[in-house]
């Protein structure tokens, strides 16, 4: 009798049969003497559409809303059939005694699992493989400590009532807009307060009106002394007549230092990485997308497996990890690493509590380096950034707190008070990590750092040169996708009702999505045009800010999903039972449509243009999408689109930006914004001589993907469940 093992993906499949030692490869499956490990391809089954209830639900009509199935129904993903045939197949065979699920070790992998166990009706016993690693140490550990998958049970109840309630808003509101509207708007309990969260920065920014402010500055032996306000403690003032009052008053005087304070101060290293933090780290250092780093991530786990899993909301270690730390710093000390990792292997290392807390730790752990060595040469560029990054705050943490000395200078002249610091790195800790400190930025109300002399209280200094400064006061930045995930994890300040236990709750549940989707959310918020990109910022679409004006108020806050996620959380725990929370979702549905119905707004393309839709002949829309501008068709049912222009990698030779690609074929030419242009055959040619030529083929390449790319639906969906929605 053998035991069949259900992966998320065959790549981890793969690694799982080799530890087991299945050799035997099949279409799907690779079979031993005791295990047959099969694979899913992520989800292969899912909610059923609409059409599978009622055919009359194929047309997009009013009338039918809100589509309210008595059970919702699951079905096989028809481009994944063949391996979900492959294994309801093996589930089948009489020579199978056991299952054991080795999907990805959270609420989704679970999901992935179980829906296809009960669409193939298993009847046999399950157990549940849980690692936060795919080494093949951390396979064979997870196999010799398997668990009853009927622990687990409520996480799956979790999972679905996630799946059936984003199914019930999300068609329901979007079918709704979209027919009331006829256009092309989609909202959901995640991606609308995002939107509003956007839109709110922008209206601060719109409001913002900017103020001078003022400031004194003494320089006394080479040291630069800041005048301080003594009633606010501030370092500027709005009142431009006292600061210059105090400016003639303090000509030819000298500073006497009232006070000379030294104190020994120590900084702890950052905490380890959560997804969303190094996210937010990638995007500020690199650039990344939050979608790019989440890839590098999983190729990093998955295919090198040298990190451990990314879909992680935990910043700590868990006490049973603190014996493997050596074996990962043996590991990852090779390289630029050797000279740090070093020390750490002559120490006794401890789990303290800077890094280590079981209570913060829900399914997995923050991410670390594994046991596997690095092989640097089988890595891109962004994989080694994004693993540097990591290896670094890993060591960090295990380095002790950075050192210093700190004296501050308080000094007075004609009753004005006046301050200096300085600080000397006496240990630098875990600082020496990075081989360039941690930006940081200096809060306009701080002193600056400066080398300070030895100088004793009392002491009397000649004021050598005293100036005014000025400023004016900054609107708020717009949103990055670093600063957006900041937002959508903590949207404390963006919620109306901030009262003690609905922080507490969005606190608890993460914010708004979970590190595991937000990623998503923001690309569909690009990939629908509700979202553009300028340089670095995001701003909302004319589309975007008509849908915030359409959806009803309730969806756009916050609270809304907070209060979902921290049910969710209960049904996971077994506080809370499904079938109450659903109850509360259908009620929920039928009044967001009902005031969807009734509402009395309007929506109108301002972006429209004069060139025609070649399929239908309506007049096409001008759309910035995230990197590309594109002409899309205004009628939802057509769903044609075309690629005008699309930012590239190419690098222009004038200014060295990246160029847009604008036109097709052999007529495409590269613009850079800085006058350059250039046709592809001159580029290539170009790029030959200078020994890195891109081939016909990669360019060829390229232009497929576009093709691809234009032939995609435009009405991306809400959440999974909308995926498969065809309109018509």
């Amino acid at each position: 009798m053998k035991t069949l093992v259900i992966a998320e993906k065959p790549s981890v499949g793969r690694d799982i049969a080799r530890v087991l030692h299945c050799t035997q490869k099949q279409n799907g499956s690779i079979e031993g003497k005791e295990y047959i490990v099969t694979w899913g391809l992520g989800h292969l089954v899912t909610l059923a559409d609409p059409e599978s209830y009622n055919k009359k639900y194929k047309e997009w009509n009013m009338a039918d809303l809100p589509m309210m199935p008595k059970h919702l129904e699951i079905e096989v993903i028809k481009q994944t059939a063949k391996q979900y045939q492959t294994v309801r197949y093996l589930l089948g065979r009489k020579d199978v005694k056991d299952i054991v699920i080795a999907t990805d070790a959270g609420r989704e992998g679970e999901l992935v699992a179980r829906w296809i166990l009960k669409k193939a009706n298993n009847q046999k016993p399950c157990k549940r493989l849980w690692i936060s690693s795919v080494t093949d140490k951390a396979i064979k550990d997870g196999f010799a400590h398997l668990k009853d998958a009927r622990e687990y049970d409520n996480l799956y109840y979790a999972a679905v009532s996630r799946a059936e309630a984003d199914w019930l808003v999300g068609i329901n509101a979007t079918r709704a807009l979209t027919c009331k509207y006829n256009a092309q708007l989609s909202c959901g309990r995640v991606q609308t307060p995002t939107l509003a969260m956007i839109a709110k920065r922008e209206e601060e920014i719109r409001k913002f009106k900017p103020e001078n402010y003022y400031g004194l500055k003494a320089v006394c032996q080479g040291i630069v002394f800041q005048w301080r306000d003594g009633k606010s403690g501030s370092y500027r003032t709005f009142d431009e007549m006292r600061v210059k009052e105090c400016m003639n008053k303090l000509q030819g005087k000298s500073l006497m230092l009232e006070k000379v304070e030294q104190k020994d101060k120590k900084t702890f290293a950052p905490l380890l990485y959560d997804l969303t933090e190094l996210q937010r780290d990638a995007n500020k250092r690199f650039g990344y997308s939050a979608k790019q780093t989440l890839n590098i991530m999983q190729s990093l786990y998955e295919s090198h497996k040298v990190l451990t899993y990314p879909r992680t909301d935990s910043r700590y270690l868990t006490q049973d990890v603190v014996g493997t730390i050596k074996e990962r710093l043996l590991a990852c000390g090779t390289g630029v690493y050797k000279s740090l990792v070093q020390p750490l292997l002559k120490t006794n290392i401890k789990g303290n509590a800077s890094f280590v807390n079981d209570k913060k730790v829900s399914d997995h752990h923050a991410i670390i380096p594994t046991e596997q060595y690095p092989e640097f040469t089988h890595m891109t560029n962004d994989e080694k950034r994004i693993y540097d990054l990591v290896v670094r705050r890993f060591l960090a943490v295990l380095y002790p707190a950075c050192e210093y000395k700190e004296t501050t200078l308080w000094g007075r002249a004609s009753q004005e008070q006046f301050l200096a610091k300085g600080k000397v790195i006496t240990s630098p800790g875990w600082k020496q990590v990075y081989e360039k400190e941690d930006d940081t930025e200096e809060s306009e109300d701080e002193l600056k750092e400066q080398k300070l002399p030895v100088l004793k209280q009392g002491q009397t200094l000649k004021m050598d040169q005293i100036q005014m400064t000025k400023g004016k006061t900054k609107p708020p930045a717009h949103f990055n996708e670093a600063t957006l995930l900041s937002a959508m994890e903590n949207p404390v300040k963006y919620m109306e009702d901030k009262n003690q236990q609905m922080v507490k709750a969005i606190g608890e549940t993460g914010g708004l999505g979970t590190v595991a989707t937000r990623a998503d959310i923001i690309e569909k918020l690009f990939a629908s045009f509700l979202l553009e990109k300028r340089g670095n910022d995001i701003y909302i679409t004319s589309k975007a800010k008509q849908l915030l004006e359409l959806v009803p108020e309730e969806l756009k806050k916050p609270e809304m999903t907070a209060r979902w996620e921290m049910d969710l959380s209960r049904i996971a725990k077994g506080s809370l039972h499904s079938k109450a929370f659903m109850s509360e979702i259908r009620d929920y549905t039928q009044e967001l449509t009902r005031q969807i119905k009734e509402s009395d707004g309007t929506f109108r393309h301002d972006n429209i243009t004069n060139k025609i839709c070649p399929e239908c002949g309506k007049k096409l829309l001008s759309v910035n999408g995230k990197n590309a501008k594109m002409l899309v068709c205004q009628d939802r049912n057509c769903g044609y689109r075309e690629t005008v222009s699309r930012v590239t990698n190419a690098r222009c030779p004038v200014c060295h930006k990246r160029m847009e690609m604008i036109g097709k074929g052999d007529s495409a030419t590269f613009v850079c914004g800085c006058g350059h242009k250039e046709r592809v055959e001159k580029f290539q040619e170009r790029r030959k001589k200078e020994g890195a030529g891109v081939s016909k083929r990669d360019v060829q390449q390229y232009l497929n993907k576009q093709k691809k790319e234009a032939q995609e639906p435009i009405n991306n969906a809400f959440a999974q469940a909308l995926q498969n929605i065809k309109l018509k």
